[in-house]
C-alpha cells in the first residue's frame, strides 16, 4: 500500500519517492560543506547559509549612474485598476497548499481554508498598495534556497539561489501580471521571438522555429552558423533603473510602475540551510527567481536585444541563438555584424556576455567556417551543443539526441527498479510514465527518429520497462503493451506530430504566422 502511494504521488510532482529512495540508499541530503572564497572549509550550518549568502549577493551589478537610455512611448493609451474581491477570490482559490510559506510565516494553507473571511481586507490591502506605491517589507525579503546545478557540491557557483516570497504578495504578482501580459497583447508589443514564460510557447516551440528555418537552408546545399549566446547571471543582473525605464516606455499605467520600483528597491535575501537562516543580504540588481513577475520583467527587459539584426533569432529566456545563411556574398559580414550589434545591446543595458561560454556552429557543407569575436574574443567553435536540453549536432542527426535520451531514460527505469521491489502495475506503470518516459519524449516532436537504429534504441527502454511488470515476462512486446493499455513510443510520436500540428494550424502555439505552415491559396473559380 505504501509503494502504491508513493507511485500516485509522483504524479503530482511530490519528490516523495527520491525521499524513499535515499533512504533506502543512506544518502545524506543538503550541503555538507563548502569553500569559502578564503579557502577555508565550512560545515556547520549557520556557516554554510553565510557562505552561499555572501556568494549569491556578490553576483548583483552595480548599474552605472544616471537613469540610462531614454525610451520613447510605445503606446497612446493606459489603463487604470483597481482589484476587486471577486478576483482576489479566485486567486485565493488557485493557492497551491503544499508549496511553502514565505518569510512571513503565513501559510498557504491558512489563507485557502480562510478565503472568504479575508478576500475583502486582503483587496483593500492590494488596493491601497497599489494607490499608494507602499510595500510592505515582508514582501521585499526572500528565503532563499540554494539548488545544486552541477560540478563540486563545495563550490558556491554551482548553486542556483530560488526565492521564496510571501504568498499573500505572490497573490498580487499574479493579478498584475495578469494585467500586463494583457496590456502587451492589447498593443502588440510581445516578442514574437521570446518562447520562455510565454503562454503558446514553449522550448519545442523555440527548437521547431528555429531549425526550421535552418533545415530550410541546408536542404537546398546553403550553410548556416549558428551563434549560442549565454549571460552571464542573466536574472540576478538585470539593472533596476534600466528596466524601469522600459516599463515606462510600455504606457503601463503609472500606479503599477511605481509599485514595481518600490518592489525592487530595498530587498532583501537570506539563505536557509537546515532550517537555520543567514545574516540578510542587500539585493541590488536582477528580478527574483522563484517570484511571479520576475520571469514577464525579465521578458519585457530583453525584449528589444533582436531589433536591428538581420539574422535569425530565437530566445527562451536568456538562452539566445542567433545565425545566418553564410554560403552567399555578405553572409559573414552579416553576421560579423549582427554579433556586433549584440554587444553593444549588452553594453548599453549592463547584461554581459559569457564569452568564454559562447559557442559559433558551423552547418553545411560549403560552410567556410569562418572566425568570430565577441568584446576581441574569438568563439569557440563546436560541432555538437545543448540546445534547450536537446543535443544538436552540426551534421542536423538525431542519434547523440536518442543516446542520451535513452540512457537517462535507461538510468531512471534501472533507479526505480532498485528502489521498489513491488512488480504490481499499479506501482511500476505511474513511476515509467512520471520519471522514465519523458526523457523518451522530451521535445520528441522536434528531433523525432527517423534510422531504425534510433527508433530501437528508444523503443527498447519500454519493452524493458513492460517486462518488469508481474505475468508479463513471457509475452511478446505488442501483447504486453495491449495487457497495460499502451501503446509503442512510435505510435505516441505519430499521435502527438497531429496533436503539434493541430496546434499550429489552430494558433494554439503562438508563433508567427506562416513561419512553420503556409496555407495553400485555392486558386479554383466555381463555374457557372
Amino acid at each position: 500500500m505504501q509503494k502504491r502511494k508513493i507511485a500516485q504521488s509522483v504524479k503530482k510532482g511530490d519528490k516523495t519517492f527520491f525521499r524513499y529512495i535515499n533512504e533506502k540508499r543512506k544518502v545524506k541530503q543538503g550541503l555538507v560543506r563548502l569553500k569559502t572564497k578564503e579557502g577555508r572549509y565550512v560545515e556547520e550550518d549557520k556557516s554554510l547559509a553565510d557562505c552561499l549568502n555572501e556568494y549569491f549577493c556578490s553576483v548583483f551589478a552595480e548599474e552605472k549612474e544616471g537613469k540610462g537610455p531614454q525610451l520613447g512611448e510605445n503606446t497612446k493609451e493606459t489603463f487604470t485598476y483597481q482589484f476587486t474581491e471577486e478576483e482576489v477570490l479566485q486567486q485565493l482559490s488557485k493557492v497551491k497548499t503544499n508549496k511553502s510559506m514565505g518569510p512571513d510565516g503565513i501559510h498557504p494553507k491558512l489563507l485557502k481554508e480562510l478565503s472568504d473571511v479575508i478576500a475583502k481586507p486582503l483587496t483593500d490591502l492590494f488596493n491601497q498598495s497599489l494607490l499608494t506605491g507602499v510595500v510592505p517589507e515582508d514582501w521585499k525579503l526572500a528565503n532563499v534556497v540554494p539548488i545544486y546545478k552541477k560540478g563540486s557540491r563545495e563550490e558556491s557557483g554551482n548553486y542556483r539561489p530560488v526565492s521564496l516570497t510571501s504568498v499573500v504578495g505572490k497573490l498580487m504578482e499574479t493579478m498584475l501580471k495578469e494585467r500586463i501580459v494583457e496590456h502587451l497583447k492589447t498593443h502588440r508589443l510581445q516578442d514574437q521571438k521570446q518562447h520562455g514564460f510565454t503562454s503558446g510557447r514553449s522550448c519545442q516551440t523555440n527548437l521547431i522555429d528555429f531549425f526550421d528555418w535552418v533545415t530550410k537552408i541546408i536542404d537546398t546545399g546553403g550553410a548556416v552558423d549558428i551563434a549560442y549566446l549565454d549571460f552571464s547571471k542573466a536574472f540576478d543582473t538585470v539593472p533596476h533603473r534600466r528596466l524601469i525605464n522600459k516599463l515606462q516606455s510600455l504606457s503601463l499605467d503609472s500606479n503599477i510602475v511605481d509599485w514595481i520600483r518600490q518592489w525592487l528597491s530595498d530587498r532583501q535575501q537570506r539563505v536557509v540551510v537546515n532550517g537555520v537562516y543567514s545574516a540578510q543580504g542587500l539585493v541590488t540588481s536582477g528580478v527574483p527567481q522563484g517570484s511571479v513577475l520576475g520571469p514577464i520583467l525579465f521578458n519585457i527587459f530583453i525584449s528589444d536585444i533582436a531589433e536591428g539584426i538581420n539574422g535569425k533569432v530565437c530566445l527562451f529566456a536568456d538562452d539566445t541563438k542567433i545565425c545566418n545563411r553564410v554560403d552567399v556574398p555578405g553572409g559573414i559580414s552579416q553576421m560579423t555584424n549582427d554579433l556586433g550589434k549584440l554587444k553593444k545591446w549588452s553594453e548599453l543595458w549592463q547584461l554581459s556576455f559569457n564569452v568564454d561560454k559562447c559557442k559559433i556552429m558551423h552547418l553545411g557543407r560549403k560552410n567556410p567556417r569562418a572566425e568570430y569575436r565577441i568584446f576581441d574574443t574569438v568563439l569557440t567553435s563546436t560541432s555538437e551543443e545543448r540546445d534547450l536540453g536537446v543535443i544538436i549536432s552540426e551534421d542536423l542527426r538525431v542519434s547523440s539526441q536518442c543516446n542520451r535520451a535513452a540512457g537517462n531514460a535507461s538510468r531512471m527505469l534501472g533507479c526505480v527498479g532498485r528502489g521498489i521491489s513491488s512488480r504490481k502495475r499499479e506501482v511500476l506503470m505511474p513511476l515509467y510514465r512520471a520519471l522514465v518516459r519523458p526523457h523518451l519524449e522530451y521535445c520528441v516532436q522536434y528531433w523525432r527518429p527517423y534510422l531504425q537504429k534510433d527508433i530501437d534504441i528508444l523503443e527498447r527502454v519500454q519493452r524493458r520497462a513492460t517486462k518488469m511488470v508481474y505475468g508479463l515476462k513471457e509475452k511478446s512486446y505488442q501483447e504486453r503493451l495491449n495487457d497495460l493499455n499502451m501503446y509503442s513510443l512510435e505510435k505516441r510520436r505519430d499521435r502527438g506530430d497531429m496533436i503539434e500540428t493541430f496546434k499550429y494550424v489552430k494558433g494554439i502555439h503562438k508563433v508567427e504566422e506562416g513561419s512553420i505552415f503556409k496555407r495553400k491559396q485555392n486558386s479554383k473559380t466555381r463555374e457557372t
